[in-house]
């Protein structure tokens, strides 16, 4: 893994080769992101949590950038709260983290899985830099209070603690009725009146809104994850009742959590689901649950730059074309044309595949990736003729239009490419896409007649 000062010559020298550059000269495939489309996607959350009066926990994993973390965090708020994926995540923020701190800024950084033991030297490490309540951990099994434990012992004070519920998703966590399995509550909470563990509250994502069509089904997802954590606390409020404290409640996944930008505009406030996702979050916040006072904290990540699984959820009611709001493409280059006959339909071979846009599907159309605006694709209309990835391999891939064979006639059909041409490609997974670089090729669409030229390289975490 490469030091601070190395991670720092390297962006150095990146910036020297290509920024100034268009995107056309830049090597390819190579991942672009727009930071336009990324601050007005993080000021719109930081805006609209704040207008609902909710607690906001961006996640990092996504991006794993110095940068978008500034803009996920923005600058009004005394307390930065983040959630992270891996440690490396951690150490590549540190400086900025460091800086937070020095600015007077009070800083909470939750490692998003349960603490695998081979870590908790690391981390600790790390929290000594940064001083007691920085790091927070979440647990599902009573084997992990251990580490918690360690974590304590290691570093001279606390870690913070969330109890991950299961609201549906099975992904990890314990059901509501059953978050005291083989006395887990009973033993954090012994943990913390030792001052081995601090117990924050109960943390929740649910992601059974990436399955969703219509805002109200994102905040109807929110409402029931919301409702989920609050049994758990009615189940076991004897066991949190004894340690006189607030509770948090940390709940989210980037569809639902969207969602809540449409009461921002005005949408969706006399609908059903909206009204009872309101009501729900004013009665938590207001007459807590079972004599305990609770803060609703959200948390999303992947609504920082967007996707098409993003998208084909329509959690909010105002989007725009898919290349107006997702922030993350991949620039590649066509480098074969079969448009004369060869093939029942005509194609084009570009040369990324799996290993530079990831292989994840999208529920909403049949293909890898789409094609962003020509000016050929322009003149047509754009929801009806659009050329998608529609076959992947490991390092290049099919594009063809995203049509019916008999909807067009061949010569309709014809490929609007030419070998040598770079196309920018638009992925399903945003996250899983970006992990296949080292960097971001950074441009700015909101700059007059250079939106294809490079301002910056963003270095990303690596590894674990």
């Amino acid at each position: 893994m490469d030091t601070l000062d190395q991670r720092i010559a390297r962006k150095a020298k990146l910036e020297s080769l290509y920024v100034g550059k268009d995107i056309e000269v830049i090597p390819k495939p190579a991942v672009v992101l727009d930071v336009s489309k990324a601050r007005r996607h993080c000021s719109s959350m930081l805006a609209a949590t704040k207008a609902l009066g909710v607690g906001f926990r961006p996640h990092v994993k996504t991006h794993k950038t110095v940068e978008l973390t500034k803009l996920q965090i923005g600058d009004d708020t005394s307390d930065v709260k983040l959630v992270v994926s891996t440690v490396s995540e951690i150490e590549h923020i540190l400086p900025l983290l460091q800086d937070l701190i020095r600015g007077g800024r009070r800083i909470n950084v939750l490692y998003g899985l349960p603490l695998p033991p081979s870590q908790v030297d690391r981390v600790a490490k790390i929290a000594r830099r940064l001083g007691p309540e920085s790091i927070s951990f979440m647990i599902d099994h009573l084997s992990q209070v251990e580490s918690l434990r360690r974590f304590s012992n290691n570093t001279g004070f606390p870690g913070g603690v969330f109890i991950k519920v299961d609201t549906g998703y099975h992904r990890a966590g314990l059901p509501p009725k059953a978050l005291n399995a083989n006395g887990l509550v009973e033993a954090v909470t012994r943990l913390h009146l030792e001052g081995k563990a601090k117990l924050v509250g109960l943390y929740s994502h649910s992601s059974l809104s990436y399955q969703g069509k219509s805002p109200e089904e994102a905040m109807d997802n929110l409402t029931k994850e919301i409702r989920g954590c609050i049994d758990a606390v009615i189940y076991n409020h004897q066991c949190f009742a004894n340690l006189a404290l607030d509770l948090t409640v940390s709940v989210g996944a980037s569809p639902q959590v969207t969602s809540i930008q449409n009461f921002m505009r005005g949408d969706q406030q006399g609908n059903g689901p909206a009204s009872g996702l309101m009501r729900i979050i004013q009665n938590v916040s207001s007459e807590g649950v079972s004599g305990i006072k609770i803060s609703l904290e959200l948390h999303a990540g992947v609504y920082s730059v967007l996707d098409l699984q993003q998208l084909s959820t329509h959690s909010r009611t105002s989007m725009g074309r898919f290349d107006e709001e997702i922030a993350i493409s991949v620039a590649a280059e066509v480098v074969s044309i079969y448009s004369d006959g060869e093939r029942q339909n005509p194609e084009a071979l570009v040369a990324v595949g799996t290993l530079g846009l990831g292989r994840e599907p999208c529920h909403s159309y049949d293909g890898w990736g789409i094609v962003g605006s020509l000016p050929a694709l322009q003149r047509n209309d754009p929801e009806r003729r659009r050329l998608v990835v529609k076959r992947i391999s490991q390092e290049h891939s099919i594009v063809s239009w995203d049509t019916k064979d008999d909807e067009l006639g061949y010569d309709e059909r014809e490929i609007p490419l030419e070998v040598g041409q770079y196309v920018r490609i638009y992925p399903n997974h945003a996250c899983i896409t970006g992990a296949m670089y080292d960097w971001y090729f950074v441009v700015d669409s909101s700059s007059a007649g250079d939106a294809t030229k490079v301002v910056d390289i963003w270095m990303r975490a690596l590894g674990w």
